[in-house]
């Protein structure tokens, strides 16, 4: 891209950075499975400040978006074209912990190439809010003139690219203490090109920022705030309309908890005269209190929420406790569940391995109480891990506990630190137990007899379960990191790792591909019978089975969640005396 007379072009490059697979090399795909908002929020901060000339009046923009679980990244092209123009920034942008040291890794050769290079996201805002000082890792890319952004960049980037401009670039900017406003600020977007290689061509967006629970394990909660942040119905509507034209129909709006939205029924509303004209669907994530507000079930699935992601973490009430997860009421879990079953939502829900109560034989037990017991579809596991940036990072920060030093495992799937009751073999084991034992054959089937009960496509239903059962058993990486057809790069692989002989990197690449897709092809056409089964079966509507069955007074004596620990059988025991207390006032009024 060469400027007309007399102008001049800002090179800004904006990357999400990926982070290594065991073997040490990038997890990217030809089509990744999550968008990235912090992508989309810094892209449409830098079409603001094009629009505004914040540079001046003779300075046009290139920008460039790169996701790197779905593009790769040249540094050495970037290098090569800041050695001619010598006018731009990298921004390497909502770096979780997991991909920090991907991202150092990134912007190490284009440091050597004098190329001006900020990182932002939840790593070093995590730290640089929770620590009394900076970790080893962020001081040593510190030393490379790697530059640091902590906070969030509205109102703020315009500094940052005008300091790039002029060659003075500061070490760091922090506006940790500082959160901005979001509401009329510059909207996330992504061109269409680079929302089409995620599976589904969808795209996110957050209507607001912040998170009033205090859950130990939370980082969001330290970097966003536990004061709400929202942007106004308006600005939400302008997100979607601009993503409509473009021809995006799947949103993803990444609030930690839009039930927490004091908007949520404007938006809800908005939204669902939009969907009136224009077909779309929502994804979201909410808490496990939110069929206790009036109409949100009911407003949501109108505005197009089909899938909800819920934070259940686990069953037993002193794991949540010590968690500090308060709002987390076991007795409310089936309620809030078969709310959302009964407008045909499909639901996801989180669940920790490794809180403090948790042993190996009690994570197997409780995962077939939820079989049996909650109508659940898809549940993802992942390890307790201390993030930087959490209460739980900071403890054991503080009392001298070892972590592990490779920030590259702290993806919720590896373990980096140690458990006061089961050892790493055990904790590990039920690790993948529980996969194993909640994506069984006999279950799947299960959750698509459940799904053509409840009107939901027990095809689709296949398609995400596969999904999720498969990224574990082929691809040894939890669902939130797959995709479609992996891609490797023989070069790209994690410094002090050996870069393979072609000979042998090729063929064996191949044959991978080849024989992961003849058990994709197995596994799917077991799945196919089961469903076409189920979609012959007269009576598919008439399925029945306890996690289904309406809730009664009765079934905290009754079912084993209720009944198997001391622990449950006092939540029941509580649950029935708030229920007795609600009577009471019924009868009165």
């Amino acid at each position: 891209m060469n400027a007309p007379a007399g102008r001049r072009i800002f090179h800004l490059y904006l990357i999400k950075p990926s982070h290594y697979d065991d073997e040490g090399y990038v997890i990217q795909w030809y089509k990744a499975a999550i968008p990235s908002n912090s992508l989309a929020v810094m892209y449409g901060l830098a079409l603001d400040c094009e629009q505004r000339r914040v540079l001046g009046d003779d300075v046009d923009f290139k920008i460039v978006a790169i996701d790197e679980t779905n593009a790769r990244v040249r540094a050495d092209k970037i290098a090569a074209e800041f050695k001619q123009h010598r006018f731009g920034l990298v921004g390497i942008v909502g770096a979780q912990s997991n991909q920090f040291p991907r991202a150092v890794d990134i912007a190490r050769p284009l440091r050597e190439a004098g190329v001006p290079v900020v990182i932002g996201g939840f790593h070093v805002s995590g730290c640089r809010s929770m620590l009394p000082e900076l970790p080893p890792d962020i001081r040593a890319a510190a030393d490379m003139g790697i530059s640091f952004f902590f906070g969030e960049a509205e109102g703020r980037f315009d500094r940052v690219l005008m300091d790039a401009a002029n060659g003075k670039l500061e070490p760091s900017y922090d506006y940790m203490h500082d959160l901005p406003g979001i509401n009329d600020t510059p909207m996330p977007i992504l061109p269409a090109d680079v929302i089409s290689r995620t599976v589904g061509a969808v795209t996110s967006f957050d209507a607001g920022r912040g998170c009033p629970f205090q859950c130990s394990f939370c980082t969001i909660i330290n970097v966003q705030g536990r004061k709400s942040r929202f942007r106004s119905v308006d600005d939400i509507e302008a997100i979607v309309r601009a993503n409509l034209k473009q021809g995006v129909r799947r949103f993803f709006i990444t609030d930690d908890n839009l039930a927490r939205n004091k908007n949520w029924e404007a938006i809800f509303d908005r939204l669902a005269e939009i969907h009136r004209e224009h077909k779309f669907s929502l994804i979201i994530q909410v808490d496990t209190l939110c069929h206790r507000i009036p109409g949100f079930i009911e407003k949501a699935a109108k505005a197009g929420v089909r899938r909800v992601y819920i934070g259940l973490e686990n069953i037993n009430p002193d794991n949540l406790l010590a968690a500090k997860k308060k709002q987390n009421r076991i007795a409310e879990y089936r309620n809030m569940l078969l709310d959302w079953k009964r407008v045909g939502c499909t639901i996801y829900a989180g669940y920790i391995i490794g809180f403090p109560h948790d042993t190996l034989e009690s994570t197997l037990r409780d995962i077939e109480i939820i079989k049996r017991e909650l109508p659940l579809d898809l549940l993802e596991f992942f390890f307790l891990t201390p993030l930087p940036g959490s209460e739980d990072h900071q403890k054991l920060y503080k009392a001298g506990v070892p972590m592990d030093p490779d920030m590259n495992k702290y993806d919720l799937e590896h373990l980096t630190t140690a458990h006061s009751k089961m050892s790493r073999e055990d904790w590990e084991r039920a690790y993948k137990l529980a996969w194993e034992t909640y994506y069984s054959w006999d279950h799947m089937e299960t959750v698509m007899r459940r799904a053509a009960a409840c009107g939901i496509s027990p095809g689709n239903m296949m398609f995400l379960l596969a999904w999720f059962a498969l990224c574990i058993k082929l691809e040894k990486i939890h669902p939130l990191q797959g995709g479609y057809l992996r891609r490797k790069v023989r070069t790209d692989r994690r410094p002090g790792m050996p870069i393979e002989n072609p000979f042998v990197f090729y063929p064996k690449y191949v044959a991978d591909l080849v024989w992961k897709h003849v058990g994709l092809a197995k596994y799917l056409w077991r799945m196919v019978k089961v469903r076409n089964s189920i979609k012959r079966d007269p009576n598919r509507r008439a399925y029945m089975d306890t996690a289904l069955t309406p809730v009664t007074e009765e079934e905290l004596g009754t079912l084993e969640m209720f009944t198997s620990t001391e622990s449950t059988r006092n939540a029941a025991d509580h649950a029935r005396k708030l229920n007795a207390s609600a009577h009471v006032v019924n009868a009165a009024e």
